[in-house]
């Protein structure tokens, strides 16, 4: 109950789980073209393959079907399951009538994150073979993973602890000293700038008393140097011209996309809404699901170098 004010707090699962036949789920999502094809639908059967389900998949029961449960989350997880031959999976009830809220809550491994992960396991004997196949990458990039933050500065780390830095930017930042990695991790987080293009530009900026005595005996490109500052300079000014094209039209334009996406988002949160949609207006389901999954109104997914 809470706390002074006397009513019971609901469930929003029922207290245990339940083992279901796969035929017995019915998915109120529909598949992307190409899903089965992508890195991350591969990296998901292959861990599952190796260690099992981390993640319960989340199903509400069908009010009208006792034996037909609603799966709200885990689309993939189930498919691998297909796709290895498996036929049952324990599940967990929802008892709230939703269906969009939970991958909106998850918050998507990092670099640094995945790189304590892997630390944790290893540090817990589990093989670099096994961590491999779990991950679908080669041993040696799960050697490369552990080692990822070694010769970086724990305040640099920290800056960049929730940052989607690709790898090889803190091989460019090994290059710096601790003082130069902090300057260098806090302009990538005023600009939102993580990539190894930004990073490798600093790098350049860089006073050679700031880098590391490895980097500085190493042969200098100053012609390589030049090329890559004035790719920069031609990125900023591209940039501008970008920004200077939208910027009258931005605001208006942000505030109908955010009431839209919310509006969507909600309908999205009535599983008999989905229900109906998936049953008589299947070919607008899914344009309608792009719409509510968009992460930021406005900003453009980019891709890690």
């Amino acid at each position: 109950m809470t706390a002074g004010s006397g009513k019971a707090v609901k469930l929003a699962f029922e207290a245990s789980g339940i083992h279901l036949n796969l035929t017995q789920i019915v998915p109120l999502k529909t598949m992307r073209p190409g899903t089965k094809e992508s890195k991350k639908y591969a990296q998901i059967l292959r861990s599952v393959k190796a260690i099992g389900l981390v993640e319960a998949p989340v199903v509400s029961r069908d009010p009208s079907n006792p034996g037909k449960f609603f799966l709200l989350d885990g689309m993939l997880r189930i498919e691998a399951l297909k796709d290895l031959g498996i036929d049952q999976v324990e599940c967990l009830i929802a008892t709230d009538d939703e269906t969009y809220t939970y991958n909106k809550r998850i918050n998507r491994l990092v670099p640094v994150q995945e790189h304590n992960m892997v630390v944790n396991a290893i540090k817990r004997g589990v093989p670099e073979a096994q961590i491999a196949e779990a991950l679908g990458l080669e041993v040696t990039s799960v050697r490369r993973r552990a080692r990822m933050l070694d010769g970086i500065c724990p305040e640099a780390v920290q800056l960049l602890t929730n940052a989607p830095c690709p790898f090889r930017v803190f091989d460019i930042l090994r290059q710096m000293t601790s003082i130069r990695q902090i300057e260098a991790a806090e302009l990538m987080l005023g600009q939102q700038n993580f990539t190894a293009v930004f990073a490798r530009a600093l790098l350049v900026a860089t006073s050679e008393n700031q880098l590391v005595p490895e980097a500085r005996t190493k042969p200098q490109e100053p012609q390589s140097a030049k090329e890559q500052i004035a790719r920069l300079e031609r990125e900023l000014v591209s940039l501008q011209s970008q920004i200077k094209s939208v910027e009258d039209d931005y605001g208006i334009d942000n505030l109908h996309l955010t009431v839209a996406k919310g509006y969507v988002a909600k309908l999205l949160g009535n599983a008999r809404v989905v229900r109906w949609l998936a049953q008589n207006r299947h070919e607008y389901l899914g344009e309608l699901q792009n719409v509510a999954e968009i992460e930021t109104v406005g900003t453009a997914a980019i891709a890690a170098e």
